[in-house]
């Protein structure tokens, strides 16, 4: 895994900063593991933008993970690492002994030919599952699930990944990349190790055409619009000594969304 640096022969290779791609070892997917993706643009059921700033960009199909993990006690053999347009981190294409296949984020340390496991007893070591009971205090783990059987849902993007703190009875505490620590129940499956593709935040797309193959559009300043389409549009000049806040009003940059009192006693500690 390595950096690929653009020379400056145009504008927007002057900063760019790419992939080398060193690390993917097959170029195309599992036709067996992929799906159309339906692209929406932002827009809802009823056709209305719902997101905005969304839009274009190339075509995707989805690659099918496993965040499941069921404790089969199956062994794999990693047989490829593959590039994911759809997520930041790298995927791992696992051949069972079964004869089945399956896709797994692929964590720091896991490469081709390696063996990975979900059991209650497996090893300690990247790429193997297990419940948050079996997995010994001030381990690194990812793909967290939250509600026992409902897949890893908590720490899957490029870089991060969880602390288990301690156990408590029928929970667990985990540190998550957020800083927020929060009760698990400890039947909950976790994933070994730190998600891959660790030079994602080195990452500098150069140029604004980038971000339009992504499905980017451009976002406007609110400051820049009209007061019939956002409360800070409008005046003469620039205006200043106004509170930040959304085009429907409703305050940002600060200002605490979250309203969920029936899980705020699984929280221990707030995010930083």
């Amino acid at each position: 895994m390595g950096l690929k640096y653009f020379s400056a022969r145009s504008h927007g290779s002057r900063f760019r900063v790419g992939y080398d791609f060193s690390e993917i070892t097959k170029d195309r997917p599992e036709k067996s593991l992929v799906v159309w993706l339906h692209r929406k643009a932002g827009r809802g059921n009823h056709g209305q933008i719902t997101i905005r700033h969304k839009g274009g960009g190339v075509k995707r199909k989805y690659r099918l993970i496993d965040f499941k993990r069921k404790l089969d006690g199956v062994p794999a053999r990693v047989a490829a690492i593959e590039y994911d347009p759809n997520r930041s981190a790298r995927i791992a294409l696992l051949h069972k002994v079964n004869g089945s296949k399956s896709y797994i984020i692929a964590p720091v340390g896991l490469g081709v030919g390696d063996t990975v496991i979900s059991s209650p007893k497996a090893d300690i070591k990247p790429g193997n599952t297990l419940p948050l009971s079996e997995i010994p205090m001030g381990t690194t783990i990812h793909n967290i699930e939250m509600r026992p059987g409902k897949g890893g849902q908590l720490a899957r993007a490029a870089g991060v990944g969880a602390t288990l703190v301690s156990k408590e009875g029928q929970y667990s505490q985990v540190r998550l990349p957020s800083g927020e620590v929060r009760y698990l129940l400890s039947s909950c499956l976790a994933t070994i190790g730190q998600v891959g593709n660790l030079d994602r935040e080195n990452i500098k797309l150069g140029k604004a055409g980038a971000s339009r193959w992504r499905g980017i559009r451009p976002a406007v300043r609110g400051m820049a619009m009209n007061p019939i389409d956002h409360p800070l549009g409008g005046g003469e000049g620039r205006g200043k000594g106004h509170h930040p806040v959304t085009p429907w009003g409703q305050p940002c940059k600060g200002f605490k969304t979250r309203l969920n009192p029936r899980t705020d006693k699984f929280i221990v500690k707030r995010r930083k």
